[in-house]
């Protein structure tokens, strides 16, 4: 089989793997929840590519990505739910349906009130596959505003998420400053944990979380991406301490063989280099 351009390449690809008596036996032992944790993976690897700039990454890891895609609708073919044409199908409906102003007779003359048509189309989708679920027996999606968040998102996301809901009827801060102090608040308590004996893990996990939680907000009070600003610093600190190997190399040491004194001096020489 050679490579090709064309999709349906691809999809016979994944159905020679998944076949039971000629595939590879590592795919087609797999099934939907154990390779979502790959799809997720590849997401993330995509965002890597974006964040570092490197379109020859980029290109490679929408391929990763996109055979995600085909993975899960081939295994969805197998048990008779659906195929990779029905998501195309899907996904190109939902895409029309929510451009009215591009591909009908609707006008959109700001990106916000493209957007509001946007959301308002999404609601009547929502309701219309609500229907459809309840028409099947399916169990209907939980009520209430914070609902709407998916779960599967990753925490901090899902965090923002939930905090930009909220605030859309007025549960929110109007000032970074209050939220800073709320941090504040939560590193109180979380040291109240750590002073407590004996230690209570269940309620260090608790206080932790909500630190977490409140430095967030402050992001999105910033108008920032906390999964970018995290990414950012474990950069700088993958460099800054690939920097301190380099050093001791030097002398023919390891971090292991150096002091924690020695190598904070030469966090901060890596500090002051990086300004």
């Amino acid at each position: 089989m050679t490579p090709s351009r064309d999709i349906a390449r691809l999809i016979e690809i994944m159905a020679a793997l998944r076949d039971p008596a000629t595939g590879c036996p590592w795919d087609v032992e797999q099934d939907f929840r154990s390779i979502a944790p790959y799809t997720i993976e590849e997401a993330y690897e995509v965002a890597d590519a974006i964040e570092r700039d490197d379109p020859v990454d980029l290109c490679e890891e929408l391929g990763d990505l996109l055979l995600q895609v085909v993975y899960h609708a081939r295994m969805a073919e197998e048990a008779g739910l659906f195929a990779f044409g029905d998501v195309v199908e899907a996904i190109t409906r939902k895409m029309i349906r929510r451009h009215p102003h591009v591909f009908g007779d609707a006008e959109a003359r700001s990106a916000r009130s493209a957007k509001g048509q946007w959301e308002r189309i999404k609601a009547e989708e929502k309701a219309e596959r609500a229907a459809s679920k309840a028409a099947h027996g399916l169990p209907a999606p939980p009520a209430g505003l914070l609902a709407q968040v998916p779960t599967a998102l990753p925490a901090l996301e899902r965090a923002v998420r939930l905090q930009a809901k909220a605030g859309t009827v007025g549960f929110d801060w109007n000032d970074p400053k209050a939220v800073l102090a709320k941090i504040r608040e939560e590193l109180d308590e979380i040291e109240a944990e750590i002073d407590r004996a004996p230690p209570d893990p269940e309620a260090r996990r608790d206080e932790l979380g909500d630190v977490l939680f409140a430095v967030a907000n402050l992001a999105r009070h910033l108008a920032l991406d906390p999964e970018g600003a995290l990414r950012q610093a474990n950069e700088k600190f993958r460099r800054r301490f690939a920097h301190i190997e380099r050093r001791l190399a030097e002398t023919g040491r390891a971090p292991a063989q150096a002091s924690l004194e020695e190598m904070e001096t030469i966090w901060q020489e890596a500090k002051t280099a990086a300004r």
